[in-house]
This record gives structure tokens, sequence and C-alpha cells, in this order.
């Protein structure tokens, strides 16, 4: 039975990118690992955060469109999108996101506390304590490698169909479930990081696709044998499922599952570090070969962003 070791990235719509910078980078103190375009859509950001390393279960990705639409959270969507830090952390983030002046609710679902928030454009966080998964060894200010998020803890999924998406993440997935409590289903992977994911049992109402809204999830293959083998698996159990896209930092396929999510699947290799080094990441403008003729008019179209310090 084929199994995903568990998330690989997100990607939301957010509005303007350098509030969506200050946020994720400042606040969040999240590395800017990769800056690029949507290859779909050039004149637009693709916009890559993650740990260090840029490290497959931590990065969150966007698509920043200036006074775009505000859309709807719904089913069909990744309702929440969980981070992790180091146990012990939890204060420390309950006091800097009331210096940022952040909202946050305190909940607990399956014994674990957590603190939920929107960022500036409507997406629905949340921050978790575990044990497990390394220490995220980037500092940027005033978040240190003992407190800083070291990916994701998993997400909440909305579906249409709760009981197919659930039979999905179990047998075409290969997630173990773990535990069901009041409205929420729980599923594991293997993997340190990204790999919790909470199913919601109930409609949480029609979502519409806009700013603040996940566009879609995707899960890891290990290489891109394996992800050949997922398009199989994918295809076999009557899922319509894409040719694999070179999305130049992993390869990628997608389907629609039938709670209406869009699933990906996307290789760990070749990673953000092939076209600047690691320790360039994220500091200029990187374009896929078919987009680097028009560099000169796209680095002018595109909002000017910057990766600061906030106070």
């Amino acid at each position: 039975m084929k199994k995903t070791t568990g998330i690989h990235h997100i990607t939301a719509i957010v509005g303007h990118p350098q509030e969506n910078v200050d946020f994720y980078a400042g606040v969040l103190g999240l590395r800017l690992v990769k800056k690029t375009v949507n290859f779909d859509d050039p004149g637009t950001y693709h916009l890559y955060f993650g740990n260090e390393g840029g490290k497959p279960g931590s990065i969150i990705t966007f698509f920043p469109w200036a006074n775009a639409h505000q859309g709807k959270i719904g089913d069909g969507q990744v309702g929440v999108t969980s981070y992790v830090v180091p146990t012990g952390a939890l204060q420390f983030w309950e006091q800097r996101l009331d210096t940022f002046n952040v909202a946050v609710t305190k909940t607990e679902r399956f014994g674990e506390h957590y603190l939920q928030f929107n960022d500036p454009h409507g997406l629905q966080l949340e921050i978790v304590e575990r044990a497990e998964g390394e220490l995220n060894a980037w500092t940027f200010g005033g978040v240190t490698p003992e407190v800083a998020i070291k990916g994701f803890g998993g997400a909440t999924l909305y579906s249409s169909q709760p009981t197919k998406t659930a039979e999905l993440l179990e047998k075409v997935m290969g997630l173990e479930l773990i535990e069901k409590e009041g409205d929420y289903i729980r599923f594991r992977s293997s993997a340190d990081i990204g790999n919790i994911v909470d199913l919601k049992a109930t409609s949480a109402g029609t979502g519409q696709m806009g700013v603040g809204t996940v566009h879609h999830i995707a899960w890891r293959a290990i290489d891109d044998q394996d992800q050949v083998e997922w398009q199989e698996h994918v295809a076999e159990s009557g899922y319509g499922v894409t040719a694999v896209k070179d999305r130049n930092y992993f390869n990628a396929i997608y389907f629609r599952e039938h709670g209406e999510i869009l699933f990906e699947i996307a290789t760990d290799p070749p990673g953000f570090a092939h076209d600047e080094s690691a320790e360039t990441m994220g500091q200029e403008l990187k374009l896929p070969a078919q987009y680097e003729q028009h560099r000169e008019d796209l680095e002018r179209r595109l909002i000017p962003i910057t990766v600061r310090e906030l106070q």
C-alpha cells in the first residue's frame, strides 16, 4: 500500500505581497526561501516560506494578488493551517502575537493546546507545541531556534463529503486513522512534521476561492519514480490525475478528491538550493528558463518586496 510521509507544502492566495512578507517573515520568523513567479501567471509572485533549509513539511507558499477579491473559507479547502513549535514555546508565541496586535483564541483539541489566529488577509492559522521534529536553525527578528516554528503541525481539512475524504486519506494516501473527537477525525503520517491531519466531519459551508483561502495542499513523494507510482495509484483509485508538471523545485501532479479539495503530490527533490546557494536562498527573483527573457518586464510589473525586521 502506498503511504505518503506527510505534507510537502500548502499554497494559499493572499493580498498585498509586502503585507504577506511582513507577517510570515517579520512576525512568524519564517525564512523567505524562494522568490519566484506563478508559472501559470508570471505577472504574480510565487513566494515560499519555510525553515532554514526549506525542508518539505515546512513550506507555505503564496500567490499574492493585491486588490483581489476576498475568498470564503469553507468546504473543499484546507480550513486551518497548523504550525508546530518546540515544547514550552507557546507562551513566547502568545506574547509575540500580542506585541504585533494579532488577536489570538486559545483552544484545545485531542488533548493539545492551540493558539488560533488569522494572518492579515484572513488565512486561518494555529500554533501547537510538540516535541517531535528538529529545531529550525533560522534566527530572525527575535525568533530563535529554541522557540522558532519547526514547520507544519498539519492541517484541518474542510470537505463537502467528509466520509469520502476520510476514505481517501486512509485507503489511498496511506495515513493512519488514530482518533475521533467531537467534530474531528485525526489522521497521522510517518514524518516528524506535517504529519497530523484533522478532518472536520461536518460541513463548514460552501467555500469560495480568493484572498485568505488555501488553494491546495501538497503531499510528499520521495522522488520521481515514487511520484509516477503515485500517479498510477491515484488513477487506479478512480481519481482523474494530471500529467507531471515541472515546478523547478519539485515535480507535481494534481487531482481533486471527492470532497472538492485540490490535492498535489510533490517530489522532495531537487529542493530550493539548486538555482541559488543555501546561504542566499530567497534574496533574488528566480525565474524559470521560459520567463528569463521577460525578466526586465516582469521586474517592472511586480510590486517590490523587502524582508525586514519589524518593531
